[in-house]
């Protein structure tokens, strides 16, 4: 085999933070190696200082032999490494095909090539089955959507080496083994791939090699053929890892009601009459391809949008403000889908994150001053309870990594009480480990009576959790089916669109 790419002796600190500590990994031609680790294990700040985002204290990056200049990614690029970002490097304002094609083409050129640039990316997005809008506004795409054009940038720059940080996070089941399918069939023809998952099917289905990083350290590397899903687990998180199951509920009364709910002009992600009960002591899920309106459905149940017709009733009252504080005051809580655009606000301290939604209630301010000591106390609860590692009170949330900042989230949220909780992929993006204390803390909320509107790309996830499912297409909501009778085969009809056995299973359950 051919050696690319030869990481040796990376170590990284943030100050006391060590993040990476003295890792060396290597890559071979027309291989595959997963990256697993637990959520702040250091896993995208070493493929950042591969790809020039970040510069090593210490070691060396090669590839084909040839020594990058540390923190060069444009060196990087050159020497034909891509990388796939888990927090998305596009600016909104722009097209797709302009956030595409930035930095592709010489400042010199007097006029840009637009017309090839599209063809060839119309080609790529039809090759990988991305589909996207090219003059689409990136401020106007759903989370997957947006996943999909970081993918396709990628590889328009014809990468030899391509890093995917969480490439299927926000992408449908088919549609990831349709995507690494292809990357296996690129790799069959010589181009080598690292990425970072959290699913363990995905790894043992797609990867060559596996390399578990653990607290900045390499603590195992095995061949694919080799290990488990089960031992890959331990090996992360240092213990066996087995998710709650779901007990069984008698549902309550009803918590939230859409009756008709419509919201137009917002192209995919709009709502037509979309009609639901949640009750207390029930999970309702959504399963759906990303933009196709459940980003917009969990808008509307948090106040974040109004609709255009129909109603939305909270405990039998319909709500007639749309604002997240009313919602919030209502009871409602939310876990957004963007962690980061909507979640919370990076240059901010975690403190002022962990009370950001209720700073204007009377335990967190006073007269319009913030009792700081309520804040903070309130926040390292959060961070004791739900694990949240490598953050401090004062330290900017950003600096957080993907999967701690979720938990710090979850944490806000759930320690409020809501009697009704909008959970919009709620998982997205975290270990094991970190899921099945998620999932642990979604049935708690559950068996405390609230009603929980799950809202999740995750087959799995939705069937271990829900009561009922129902899936959304095109702005349309299914008939809702008990969790009982649904498999894969099943919920990816009614994701497409085939909604006969569903509605021949709701009118069974209503004889």
């Amino acid at each position: 085999m051919t050696r690319v790419l030869e990481l040796d002796g990376i170590t990284k600190r943030f100050g006391a933070v060590t993040a990476n500590e003295d890792v060396s990994l290597h890559l071979d031609r027309g291989e595959i190696v997963a990256l697993l680790g637990e959520n702040g294990a250091g896993k995208t700040t070493l493929m950042s200082i591969l790809f020039g985002h970040y510069t090593a204290d210490e070691g060396t990056v090669k590839v084909e032999g040839a020594e990058l200049p540390p923190g060069k990614s444009r060196a990087a690029i050159k020497a034909g490494v891509g990388m796939v970002h888990q927090h998305f490097a596009l600016a909104p304002n722009l097209t797709v095909l302009d956030n595409v094609m930035t930095g592709t083409e010489s400042l010199w050129k007097l006029r840009s090539d637009r017309r090839a640039g599209r063809k060839r990316l119309v080609e790529l997005s039809e090759r990988f089955g991305l589909k996207v809008d090219p003059d689409a506004r990136v401020s106007d795409l759903s989370v997957g959507e947006c996943q999909r054009v970081e993918i396709l940038k990628a590889l328009y720059n014809d990468a030899r080496i391509l890093i995917l940080d969480e490439p299927t996070a926000v992408l449908t089941a088919q549609e990831a083994e349709g995507l690494f399918a292809t990357l296996k069939d690129m790799a069959a023809k010589g181009l080598s791939l690292i990425f970072i998952s959290h699913k363990l099917g995905e790894v043992m289905s797609a990867s060559d090699r596996v390399v578990v990083l653990r607290r900045g350290k390499v603590v195992a590397e095995r061949r694919t053929a080799e290990t488990s899903k089960e031992e890959l687990a331990e090996l992360m998180v240092g213990r066996a890892v087995k998710r709650p199951e779901r007990p069984p509920a008698t549902p309550g009364a009803v918590l939230l009601e859409a009756v008709d709910l419509s919201l137009g002009g917002r192209g995919g992600a709009s709502l037509k009459s979309v009609n639901f009960r949640l009750h207390a002591n029930e999970t309702l899920g959504v399963i759906g391809v990303s933009g196709n309106g459940q980003t917009t459905l969990a808008g509307v149940v948090s106040g974040l949008h109004a609709p255009d017709a129909g109603a939305l009733l909270v405990e039998g009252q319909e709500v007639t403000r749309f604002d997240v504080p009313h919602a919030i005051a209502s009871g409602i809580g939310r876990i957004p889908e963007d962690r980061n655009a909507e979640g919370s606000i990076g240059d901010m301290a975690t403190w002022e994150n962990a009370v950001l939604e209720r700073i204007w209630s009377p335990e967190f301010s006073k007269g319009g001053v913030v009792k700081r000591g309520a804040a903070r106390a309130e926040t390292q609860a959060i961070i004791d309870t739900y694990d949240v590692r490598g953050a401090s009170i004062d330290g900017r949330i950003r600096l957080l990594s993907g999967g701690n900042m979720q938990k710090l989230i979850l944490g806000r949220v759930l320690n409020a009480g809501p009697k009704i909780l909008v959970a919009a992929q709620p998982s997205r993006g975290l270990d094991e480990g970190a899921i099945a204390g998620v999932h642990e803390r979604l049935l708690e909320a559950r068996g405390r009576g609230a009603g929980v509107l799950l809202i999740s790309e995750d087959l799995d996830e939705v069937m271990a959790l829900s009561d009922r499912i129902c899936a959304i297409v095109n702005g349309r909501l299914s008939p809702a089916i008990p969790a009982e009778k649904a498999n894969s085969q099943l919920l990816g009809l009614m994701m497409a669109g085939d909604w006969s056995a569903a509605e021949k299973i709701e009118g069974d359950n209503a004889l």
